[in-house]
């Protein structure tokens, strides 16, 4: 069954990738972003890949841009915007710290709410949180960003267990991708040298941050989006989605062993 999925964040790296997925797939795929420019951007790039894409500007945390959603009767949706932060919780401006769980918690909550309102009165939906495998293990210099998809996974399997209670058919399901290359993740890890100066507790190791990063990412990141598209894809398209759905699939065994082995 074709169904109509919006999703969040679509501007760009997995976002974007899963919108033009779901639309080769058939759906009707409303794809929005969090600016103008990006909206445009990716309505070029849909009409060159011959998809049928309705795109528009939706900033999660700006109240007129969530209600867009009442008008609208989504079957699935994606929550995948998101922001990356940094640094030590040490020293991290608290500011940095509420801004991320402003967007990737609060505002993604608000939209989930209003976007409710329309499956449990038809009685069917999807709604997909788009949390990250950093949210299963601490990562030193990345909790303001790691913390943040801790408290949407727990949001997500609690959603889940009280949705069931009502017997709508409305479901919710965590999405987990791993470390992928999209440069989301350099630009989180990148943010925090923009702040951290000679008053920095950790201004000594700047050097050593900089070159464990680049190692682990060449090492972890899978080249492609492919792997996770394909997992969002599964997820919106099934009849019961399961809780967790993770990729690349490597990189969900090492988070389990290492939480099993206390690491």
């Amino acid at each position: 069954m074709k169904k109509t999925i919006l999703i969040t964040g679509a501007g760009t790296g997995i976002g974007r990738d899963a919108a033009f997925a779901l639309a080769a797939h058939g759906h009707r795929v409303i794809a929005t972003t969090f600016n103008v420019a990006q909206a445009d951007a990716l309505d070029q790039q849909a009409k060159e890949r011959a998809l049928n894409i309705e795109v528009f500007k939706l900033d999660i945390t700006v109240p007129q841009d969530r209600e867009q959603v009442l008008s609208i009767d989504i079957d699935v949706l994606i929550n995948n915007a998101a922001v990356g932060e940094s640094g030590s919780l040490a020293e991290v401006d608290m500011g940095r710290v509420r801004r991320a769980f402003e967007i990737n918690v609060f505002s993604t909550l608000e939209l989930t709410q209003l976007t409710l309102r329309g499956m449990i009165a038809r009685e069917r939906g999807t709604v997909l949180l788009v949390s990250s495998i950093a949210g299963r293990l601490p990562m030193p210099f990345l909790m303001p960003y790691s913390m943040t998809k801790f408290a949407l996974s727990a949001a997500g399997a609690g959603l889940r267990a009280e949705l069931d209670k009502l017997h709508k058919n409305v479901h919710v399901a965590l999405i987990e991708p791993g470390a992928i290359h999209t440069g989301f993740n350099q630009l989180m890890t990148d943010r925090k040298y923009a702040w951290m100066g000679e008053q920095s507790y950790f201004k000594h190791l700047v050097p050593k941050l900089k070159a464990e990063e680049k190692r682990t990412f060449d090492f972890l990141e899978a080249r492609d989006t492919r792997s996770i598209v394909a997992q969002i894809v599964k997820a919106a398209e099934a009849k019961r989605p399961r809780l967790r759905y993770v990729a690349p699939w490597p990189q969900g065994v090492m988070v389990r062993l290492a939480r099993i082995f206390g690491v």
